[in-house]
């Protein structure tokens, strides 16, 4: 049975790096209240660069990673909620920068979930036999979004871009996957886009900005993600004793420990790097991943889980063998 195989990868962010000393100049909050909070020490902010342009700097590491050319693309994915544009998509954008003329291309919006969906979807296309290379991207500048006027969300975001090359192996590569989203009818995390602006409607429209309701959105990721978690391991016929590691969203750090300990697991197993990062949205796990392989943490053979949960509300795991 033919799997997806990850067989590239890449990341980037900024050079801006900006810590929580800066935040305390622009609203009302101090380093131990974010930290504590959170686990956030830093975060990388763009100074101009746009979605794409992150995108196309860790796609072209993971180009390079797996040896092939653009040219040898079948399909690209960006997942973001921080798109260049509604149209085109951020996807088309990278391809012809890339000069990727036989891939077809497209967004996914599945907030934080993203990337997680559109590895789900590539490797669709690869185990039927429809695309043979992949690329598939999380990138965002969610600080282009961000109410700096909010000292609850304005610590919590950062802008960067991951990620991955797949390909067919009959080896190893995506095990099991799973994908769940409930309509988030309360709106507890929300960026409005463009409203309803014509010569009948008079209401003043909401403005673009991340919106959150933290103690509900708390609770819906732990949940979220155990969930996940427990399913792929089941449908991959594992054991968590079989995982090397499980990279999750980088939301807040006290999420992920509250998922090991309801889990009854050993903490150490959920890699983070929020520390240094903060929260890029869909580029959280992909820049994670990267991260943990240019550090050699990972190696052949190895069982990891990815696992995210985002607005939407969204949420999903794949169980990968490297």
């Amino acid at each position: 049975m033919i799997k997806a195989a990850i067989t590239g990868w890449g990341g980037y962010v900024p050079n801006n790096q900006v810590n929580n000393h800066f935040l305390t100049t622009i609203v009302d909050t101090s380093d131990d209240w974010i930290k504590t909070r959170t686990g956030i020490k830093t975060r990388y902010i763009s100074t101009g660069e746009n979605t794409s342009q992150l995108a196309l700097k860790a796609a072209a590491q993971a180009l390079k990673q797996s040896n092939l050319e653009a040219a040898d693309l079948d399909l690209i994915i960006v997942a973001t909620v921080t798109p260049d544009s509604f149209t085109p998509a951020t996807a088309c954008l990278v391809q012809a920068e890339l000069g990727a003329s036989k891939a077809f291309a497209f967004d996914v919006t599945a907030g934080c979930s993203g990337f997680i969906y559109g590895l789900n979807i590539a490797a669709s296309f690869i185990e039927n036999g429809k695309v043979k290379n992949a690329l598939v991207i999380g990138a965002e500048v969610l600080t282009k979004v961000t109410d700096w006027t909010d000292r609850n969300t304005c610590v919590l975001f950062g802008d960067g871009a991951g990620a991955v090359v797949l390909q067919p192996s009959y080896y190893k590569g995506i095990l099991a996957s799973y994908c769940g989203s409930a309509g988030d009818k309360e709106g507890l995390l929300t960026i409005p886009a463009v409203p309803v602006r014509n010569p009948f409607v008079s209401e003043q429209p909401a403005a673009s900005v991340i919106s959150m309701q933290g103690q509900k959105v708390f609770k819906f990721a732990v949940k979220a993600m155990r969930k996940s978690i427990d399913k792929v391991l089941e449908d991959g016929n594992c054991k968590f004793a079989d995982i090397k590691y499980v990279i999750p969203h980088q939301a807040n750090t006290r999420i992920i420990d509250f998922v090991a300990r309801k889990m009854r697991v050993d903490k150490q197993k959920f890699y983070r790097n929020i520390e240094s990062l903060g929260n890029t949205s869909a580029a959280t796990i992909p820049l994670a991943f990267n991260e943990m392989l240019s550090q050699g943490l990972l190696n052949k053979g190895d069982k990891i889980i990815m696992v995210g949960f985002g607005g939407g509300l969204t949420w999903g795991a794949v169980l990968v063998e490297l």
